[in-house]
This record gives C-alpha cells, structure tokens and sequence, in this order.
C-alpha cells in the first residue's frame, strides 16, 4: 500500500473522525478511479475503519442518489465510510454537496479539479504521488 493513500487516509480521518461519511475518489478515467479507490480503501480499512465500496461508471445522478446514497444514509451503521468512484460526473454542480471530502485523480498533463480535497497522479498506479495546486489566482468557475 502506498504511503500516499495511508497519508490521506489520515488527513480525513483527521478531519472526519466518526459518523457516516462520504468520500469520492473522481477523475477523467472512472475505471482509474476505481482502482484509486481501492487502493485507499485498504487504507481505510488499515486505519480500523468500516468501509462500504460502490463504483459509478457514468456518474449519473438519480441512479446516484437513488442507488447508493441513500441507501447508504438509511442504515444505521453509523461509524461507516462510503467510498464512490467514478468519472468527474460524480462532481457536477448538484452532487459535489453530497461528500465530505473529495480525491481527484488524474495522470500525466490532465487538470486537476478545483474543488479536490486531494488530488492523486496515479500514472504509475503503483506509486501514486500527491500533487499540491494553488487556485488562488484561478476563477471560481475553473474545473466546472
């Protein structure tokens, strides 16, 4: 396991110690995603954490919510993480409310989203890096 995936694993748990939480890990690539996600699962999981693991391929909102999240917030294992991956759908103007904390995940020249928590270069998925972006001479509207 790469120690990038254990430091964010860290970060949010630092952040989002208890309760049911929701983290995404969204990208150009949905089946990069995935394996982005996976990846810090094992992590979380490491951590000592109750991890819950769902992929979207397109993002779709309504299939979203109705199949995933709110399914998820009925139940009542509340010390539980959801951990979502899919395309950058999953991080449009109506959706990206719905997580408490947001990896993004790119490789090589692809931009990185504004509103990451996060952002993960998995070129070599293998031995992912963190990346650090400033955006504050950046628009509001970059990354929409």
């Amino acid at each position: 396991m790469s120690d990038v995936w254990t430091d964010i694993s860290s970060e949010f748990l630092h952040l989002y110690p208890r309760g049911r939480r929701l983290l995404v890990v969204a990208g150009a690539d949905a089946e990069r995603s995935r394996r982005a996600a996976d990846d810090l699962a094992s992590a979380l999981s490491a951590a000592g954490q109750q991890v819950e693991r769902a992929h979207s391929a397109d993002g779709a909102e309504q299939q979203l919510r109705d199949e995933i999240i709110s399914p998820f917030r009925q139940r009542d294992d509340s010390g539980t993480v959801l951990l979502v991956s899919g395309p950058a759908a999953l991080l449009s103007e109506s959706t990206r409310g719905i997580w408490n904390h947001i990896v993004w995940q790119l490789a090589g020249d692809e931009q990185p989203h504004s509103i990451a928590s996060a952002i993960v270069d998995v070129s070599d998925p293998d031995n992912p890096t963190r990346r650090f972006a400033d955006y504050c001479a950046l628009p509001a509207s970059f990354g929409a």
